[in-house]
Formats: structure tokens, sequence, C-alpha cells
């Protein structure tokens, strides 16, 4: 008889042993991690342009097309300066007669024609009373201020200058953004 009492006690136990609960944690962290990918700063300007035609001892005057700032950096101070540069316009051997200066080209920004994301956008010159020459870099467009990724486009304009000495011919050079 006293087995069958041992086994009854053994299966009362494990009765009992599955009935207990065990104990429970009350709660639980999980730690999510991800990445804010970040790209360039970039400028975009037009290939070229072609202002027309014009008598020597005059000026022309014309848009150099819209010119876009795109900035993917991410940063916390999303601050840039665009920068504008130009060579000298020549035509033929490129003679003095045959070259008109960087000093005869005015350049103005004018109004941001759109910008996105956060923070104030600055145009170099504003209106063409704002006029600079390229005899050397000139600011064209800035912005001071705000975080993340951004964007601003403006449509910048040039008046040439062209001597009274200027010999006939079709004169090319080069209007050089940068942005930093």
């Amino acid at each position: 008889m006293k087995k069958p009492l041992l086994a009854l006690t053994a299966a009362a136990a494990t009765v009992v042993a599955l009935a207990t609960p065990a104990a429970a944690a009350p709660s639980g962290d999980t730690i999510v991690t991800f990445t804010v990918a970040t790209a360039d700063l970039n400028i975009n300007v037009p290939a070229a342009v072609n202002l027309g035609a014009v008598f020597a001892g005059s000026t022309i005057t014309g848009e150099l097309g819209t010119v876009t700032v795109t900035d993917q950096r991410a940063a916390l101070s999303a601050t840039w300066t665009a920068t504008v540069s130009g060579s000298s316009f020549s035509t033929g051997a490129g003679t003095p007669e045959e070259t008109i200066v960087p000093a005869l080209v005015e350049y103005w920004s004018g109004a941001a024609t759109g910008t996105t994301g956060t923070g104030t956008f600055v145009p170099g010159q504003p209106t063409q009373a704002d006029a600079v020459n390229l005899s050397v870099p000139r600011v064209a467009f800035l912005k001071t201020s705000g975080a993340g990724n951004n964007s601003a486009s403006w449509a910048p304009d040039i008046r040439i200058t062209v001597p009274a000495t200027a010999v006939g011919g079709t004169y090319s050079g080069v209007i050089t953004h940068s942005v930093a």
C-alpha cells in the first residue's frame, strides 16, 4: 500500500507545480535605431545662353537662366554661400580689341524664384540697381540659418558693356557659380 500512496503524492506535487504560474516581467524595452541619410551640397546652372547681338559702344543685358542650390547634407546648421565669377569674353585671337574684361560684366542675382526648407535665403544683389561687376568673385546667394535639407533657385541677369573699340565677332566667356 505504500507504493500507491507514494505515486499519488508525486502526482499531486506535479499538479501543484503546473498550476503555479512563473513570475512575469512588468515591462520590456526594445532599442530601435535608424539612419537619416545625407547627400551633398550641389549647384546646377544652365549649360549655355546666347544674349543676342549688340553694337560696339553699347550694352547688352540678358538672363542667364535658373541657378539652383540643393543642400541634402541634413545639417544642424545648414548654411551655405553661392559665389559667382566671370572670365573675359573674347573673339578671334583675343587681342585687346577682341576682349571684354570681367570688370565690364555686371551681375545681379535677383530675388529667389523658389525655396524649400527652413532658414533665411538672401540674394546677393536683389535688384538691377544692386548689380556688381565680376572683376572679383561675388556673393550670388546665401542661406544664413536653418537646419535640414533645403534648396534655393534664382534667375540672375548680366549686363555687358561693349567698348567702342571692340571688333565684330561672336564673343564667348564663362560665368561660374559655385557653392560652399
